[in-house]
């Protein structure tokens, strides 16, 4: 089992630590950060990231923890008044702890497992984030940035509608201790303003859901169990897949249907 700093990593946790300097300064490169400027990361680990994190003109600096060995470890390793750790699980935290300082800006090296999760939650509660830049996979942020074709689908429409998004590097599993099996990326987000509202949104979402229930499979295909009455839709577009269609499409057809 893999160690650093005499803690072992937990792979339940999904504890891999970036190592390389280049990527952390690439994220920090991508936000504006000032002395107002509050910050908070998920998933401190080892500090790599915090330590430099707090070279920057900041104002303050949440890291949440969920293992209690990282947690202990950095509260002792780390003096400034700046940082705050938090021994919580991202997940079930009450985002009005948030409010009094908003906007806040996200840096972290996300745990794979939970990046779908916590892009929700950054969805649900985007009026309190300005900006970000977080590592995930490489598979989920090609799956975020599409706009057409093989592995577009419902993330891509969603995140897309809510935030402006951006790769920035590719990293390699070298640059991680213990090394991933996989490729890693940095992804920008912000937060878009003035989102076009969308008739009875959470239905929409579903009929999302319903379009690319199969994606590969035609429009029509995908329609045949659901409760949609498809008349209004032209027999050229019910053959075509969803995966051939953008927003604007979708909210044509959502408006003939709903």
């Amino acid at each position: 089992m893999a160690q650093s700093k005499g803690i072992y990593l937990k792979k339940h946790f999904g504890q891999h630590f970036l190592r390389e300097v280049r990527f952390v300064n690439s994220m920090l490169d991508a936000v504006q950060l000032t002395n107002h400027t509050p910050v908070f990361e998920i998933g401190c680990g080892d500090g790599f990231l915090t330590k430099e994190i707090l070279k920057k003109p900041i104002s303050k600096l949440w890291a949440f923890e969920i293992d209690p060995d990282w947690a202990t470890y950095i509260k002792n390793e780390i003096k400034d008044p700046r940082l705050t750790v938090l021994e919580e699980n991202f997940l079930d935290i009450d985002f009005s702890i948030f409010e009094k300082d908003k906007p806040w800006t996200v840096l972290s090296n996300l745990p794979y497992q939970i990046t779908f999760p916590i892009f929700h939650l950054f969805q649900k509660h985007r009026h309190l984030i300005a900006e970000g830049v977080v590592m995930i996979q490489e598979e989920v942020a090609q799956k975020l940035v599409i706009n057409r074709g093989r592995g577009y689908g419902f993330p891509a429409l969603f995140y897309q509608r809510y935030f402006e998004l951006r790769l920035l590097d590719k990293v390699p599993p070298t640059a991680f201790f213990p090394p991933p099996k996989i490729f890693s990326r940095l992804i920008y987000f912000k937060p878009r303003v003035d989102v076009a509202p969308i008739h009875d949104e959470e239905g929409f979402w579903r009929f999302i859901k319903v379009c690319f229930k199969q994606p590969r499979r035609t429009l029509k295909n995908n329609f045949m169990q659901s409760h949609y009455s498809i008349e209004k839709l032209s027999e050229e577009v019910l053959a075509l897949r969803a995966q051939q269609f953008g927003m604007d499409d979708f909210i044509k057809m959502w408006e003939l249907l709903r």
